[in-house]
């Protein structure tokens, strides 16, 4: 239970650091000015282009002689840069596709575009990229395996060492595919729910 619940919380912490940061870069790629725009894109490109492995190391090994990353926040700050750049493109995709009569609308109202931002484009954007943001939160979940190789002991990492012990190799890496089946599962009902109640709440 106590590797199900680290994987849990390396997930929750790491793709809700990973939400903010993927909002703050989309905001940078949608402002008009460049140099914002270009660092958004820079961000964007560079994390795609690089294993999510080697951020991992990096953020753990990397950084020891100027910051010694606990494994905990290594894995997390690394799966919430990691995700952060496909979270950016999901809310950039959600921004734009709300009509741009709407803010023109807010902004005759007397709103700033800050303002118009948050209280008129966000809701109705989060809206739209909650499917999409429940399959990169499964991915961020499956991705948190990753953080066994820095020595975490999650369900991954916890089956490894049973195996080493027991030699019982297929039933406990079964017994930790099952693990993460059961949380995706639960995680999908719950993205469904919130999805028909969001839609339910537009009509």
């Amino acid at each position: 239970m106590q590797a199900l619940q680290l994987t849990l919380q390396l997930t929750v912490a790491a793709m809700g650091i990973g939400m903010v940061i993927g909002l703050f870069f989309a905001l940078l790629k949608l402002s008009p000015i460049r140099p914002l725009n270009a660092i958004a894109n820079l961000y964007i490109t560079v994390v795609r282009a690089t294993p999510l492995i080697v951020q991992i190391f990096v953020l753990y090994f990397g950084f020891t002689e100027i910051i010694a990353f606990s494994q905990f926040w290594a894995a997390s700050l690394a799966l919430a840069f990691h995700n952060g750049a496909y979270i950016a493109e999901i809310f950039r995709g959600g921004i734009q596709s709300i009509e741009k009569g709407q803010t023109e609308a807010a902004r005759s109202l007397g709103m700033s575009s800050s303002l118009a931002m948050r209280r008129i484009v966000l809701p109705q954007a989060f809206k739209r990229t909650v499917p999409p943001l429940g399959n990169q939160f499964i991915i961020g979940l499956k991705d948190s395996s990753l953080a066994a190789f820095i020595g975490m002991t999650e369900i991954f990492n916890y089956s490894r060492q049973m195996v080493s012990a027991t030699y019982l190799e297929l039933e406990f890496y079964i017994l930790a595919a099952v693990y993460y089946l059961i949380i995706v599962l639960i995680f999908t009902w719950f993205v469904n729910k919130l999805e028909h109640r969001l839609s339910v709440s537009d009509h």
